[in-house]
Formats: structure tokens, sequence, C-alpha cells
């Protein structure tokens, strides 16, 4: 089957479901230097009455994005040392994300290796923060349309198989929630909390 790039109506879904149905799914950015991908494999849910959601006390210049049309990139800066990526969901005004916490990489693995100066697969894009230094994802991404040319998501339709589902990590607030996804074949790739 030829890869397609997901449309607007599945960012529209139930937020944790499309956390779920992201797993699999490709993530691909068009830079300068080249095209890097990589294969989302660990994703967290964040809904808009969650205290862990940025949007949960309100529309702020820094979470705007999160209220806007679906099928847009949330891209905050975070511990003053790196970028983490989102995928907008749900209506216009509705306020709900899927972060992007692990990728295996594809394309541009040279690019990625440099960029991360690192030379392990593994270790490329193990984490939201890793994931977006190795793919180049900075804060000019922010709001960025995923069905443009530069920043998106393809569906090759590969079946991931068995999904784990546990609690978040590295938050403080509602930790306990179970909206961390992961395939069961990947667990070696992810955080081990």
């Amino acid at each position: 089957m030829p890869l397609e790039k997901l449309p607007r109506e599945f960012y529209m879904q139930d937020t944790i479901q499309v956390a779920r149905e992201c797993l699999g799914k490709i993530l691909v950015h068009e830079t300068g230097e080249g095209v890097v991908s990589g294969r989302i494999i660990e994703t967290e849910a964040y809904l808009h009455d969650d205290p862990a959601c940025h949007a949960s006390r309100g529309m702020t210049q820094r979470n705007c994005v999160m209220f806007g049309e679906p099928g847009h990139a949330y891209v905050y800066f975070t511990y003053g040392f790196h970028h983490c990526m989102n995928l907008v969901t749900q209506p216009k005004g509705t306020a709900e994300a899927v972060l992007i916490r692990a990728l295996e990489p594809i394309d541009g693995i040279e690019l990625m290796m440099r960029n991360r100066e690192k030379t392990r697969p593994q270790d490329l894009c193990s984490g939201p923060g890793k994931l977006t230094q190795a793919l180049g994802i900075g804060h000019a991404l922010n709001g960025e349309d995923l069905l443009g040319g530069t920043l998106y998501v393809l569906d090759d339709h590969t079946d991931v198989g068995q999904i784990v589902t546990r609690p978040r990590i590295g938050i403080k607030l509602a930790a306990h929630e179970p909206w961390r996804f992961y395939p069961l074949d990947y667990q070696g790739w992810v955080s081990k909390v």
C-alpha cells in the first residue's frame, strides 16, 4: 500500500484513541539538510481537563496552538534544554494533544547521528527531547500544519501488534493516568518507568 499522509479527520478522534493509533505511523521532517523520519513507538495523551495538560488553566501565548485547528504541531521548550513535539487533536477551541515520546529511526539516520552526537539507533529518538533534536524540530515548527510538506505523519499501514498501556512519566500532576502507550515489541526502545 502507498504511504498516506494522515488526514485532518484523524486528529479529530478521541485524543486517547489518537495516541494509540499513532503508534506505527511515521513522523517525517523535510529539512534543508535532507529528510529525516522515524516510526512512532511511544505516545502520551493530554486532555483539556487534565491538570498535567499545558492548556488546563486556559489559553496563553505558549499554548495557543493547542486551542487551534487539529492536525498542527505544538512544539514547546522545556527544562531550559530541549523541545517536545505534540500533535494537536480535537476541534478548534478544545485544547488537547498527543506527545510523541519515542521513534524508531527510518530515514536520515546519519543526519540524526550528527544532530544527536550518538551512533546507536536506540539512542537517537528514545525520548521526547532526543527525537526533536535528532529530527531538527525546534520552536520554529510550533503551529506547523501536519498536512503540509515540511512536518507530517504518514501511514504505511504497519500493524505494531500488542499495545502496552502505562501511567505517564516525567510529570508530577496526574502522573497516574494510564495514557502512555507503546507497542510491546518495542519495549526495549522506550523509557523503562
